[in-house]
């Protein structure tokens, strides 16, 4: 009998070591590296066998349509790029409690409703612990089929008993849960993960259905297990959410059927998740008026303008090394953007405790919000509010300069729909000409704006 042979891999980053060490050489994680006895899991090509010639096609040959199902629920088609997408394998993440398996039982239910074939298997919950949820969203009467399972291969057989024709969408919650019978190690490792998706995204791409994975995340907000995970799918979404804010963004990392960083905004109620179809005007609803350190800035998101309020709060510091906190924004971004104000425009932060919040619990990762940002930041130095019905858009460079951003008129359209009037930004086509735009072209001209 052949010895089993014994490997240590990182669970960061699924790095193979031939022996045990504290530390991954691959991504210098620390004590990160698990045993694990046996291969990867997957199935050896056999030297003596012979594959087969494989067809080659032009590029210019003809393509078949990629049918679609929509949702029923219109934010997650949003995301999606229209819908669902026959064969296809979706991953998405989120941290816990925030509301993943409640957003995909609204889903199965509401596609169940349209006559699909619709099947959750859990691998985390009981029967009756999903049934209890589906009590309390009421969706007790949507036809979808229940199972707890985490053996992959009795998944398979369960699916291969069904008819291709009849399935539609699979969820598996969660992929960490899932294990093979043939690895040899504990469900939740790097191989147990790779390949038990691989087994499951196989048998999507063979028989046309959905499948929906459910993965874990780390401290630091990534999908936890290998990050070929995420290559081996179609599509990847993230779960986004402050706990203390009802508003939840699910937003697309990786979509191979529709447009990336695309978001969708729900509400979380006590009967479950609804959707915001006008997220602007829910972001902004409780703005306070004439109010120093706020700003509004006209953002997109994938495709869809959304416009945000950004607070900023300036304080007297009396310690040595005053504090910069931020929430929503990228924290290297903000010093970055206090130096440059205080060198090329004569704002003084040095003595000064510097708070900046993105309302609503929304991550805001575009270049283009550094002008709202810079406005909300000198009027809470100067504590003068910004001009009445006015939003900003546009990046700033280390030299002070304010430089183009692309999608002005989407922006712009926006803004004059929840009835702003004016807007600052860099010089360049809006395609609106009701709209008065102020256009500045360095940092050094924010002074002019609070003097009127």
């Amino acid at each position: 009998m052949a010895k089993s042979e014994s490997k240590y891999i990182c669970q960061a980053c699924g790095a193979v070591h031939p022996k045990w060490s504290g530390q991954c050489s691959a991504c210098n994680a620390w004590d990160t590296l698990v045993e694990e006895v046996g291969g990867s899991g997957f199935s050896k090509i056999k030297k003596s066998g012979k594959g087969k010639k494989v067809e080659l096609e032009p590029l210019s040959g003809q393509m078949d349509h990629t049918p679609r199902s929509e949702s029923g629920i219109a934010e997650m088609d949003r995301v999606l790029g229209g819908g669902f997408v026959k064969g296809s394998a979706i991953l998405i993440g989120g941290d816990p409690g925030i509301g993943k398996s409640t957003l995909l039982l609204q889903v199965v239910a509401a596609m169940a409703n349209q006559g699909a074939e619709c099947v959750y298997i859990t691998g985390e919950e009981s029967v009756n612990q999903v049934r209890l949820r589906g009590q309390r969203l009421g969706l007790t009467q949507a036809n979808v089929q229940l199972a707890a399972a985490t053996s992959v291969s009795e998944i398979l057989n369960t699916l291969d008993a069904k008819s291709s024709a009849e399935m539609k969408l699979v969820i598996i919650d969660s992929i960490q849960t899932m294990y093979v019978e043939d690895v040899e190690s504990v469900p939740g490792t790097v191989t147990q993960v790779r390949t038990a998706a691989h087994e499951l995204i196989t048998k999507a791409k063979q028989s046309g259905m959905v499948l929906v994975l459910v993965g874990h995340v780390t401290k630091d907000g990534q999908i936890a297990g290998p990050k070929v995970l995420e290559h081996m799918v179609d599509t990847v979404l993230y779960f986004e959410g402050e706990r203390g804010h009802p508003f939840r963004i699910i937003r697309a990392v990786k979509n191979r059927f529709g447009a990336a960083n695309e978001i969708g905004v729900f509400e979380m109620t006590e009967s479950g998740l609804k959707e915001v179809p006008n997220p602007s005007a829910l972001f902004l609803a409780e703005r306070e008026m004439h109010l120093s350190g706020s700003a509004v800035f006209a953002g997109i998101e994938g495709t869809r303008p959304v416009l945000m309020e950004i607070q900023a709060l300036i304080s007297p510091s009396y310690m040595s090394m005053p504090r910069r906190a931020v929430v929503g924004w990228d924290a290297g971004r903000l010093s970055m953007l206090l130096a440059v104000l205080q060198t090329r425009a004569g704002f003084s932060f040095g003595d000064k405790e510097v708070f900046l919040n993105v309302a609503g619990g929304l991550k805001i990762n575009e270049p283009a919000a550094d002008l709202a940002v810079a406005a909300a930041l000198v009027s809470a130095l100067i504590d003068v509010p910004v001009p009445e019905n006015t939003v900003f858009f546009g990046e700033i460079g280390l030299a002070g300069e304010v430089r183009q951003v692309s999608h002005a008129a989407v922006r712009i359209r926006e803004a004059a729909k929840l009835g702003f009037t004016q807007g600052i930004a860099p010089p360049g086509p809006t395609g609106n000409n009701r709209f008065a735009m102020r256009e500045i072209k360095s940092i050094r001209q924010l002074k002019s704006i609070f003097a009127g």
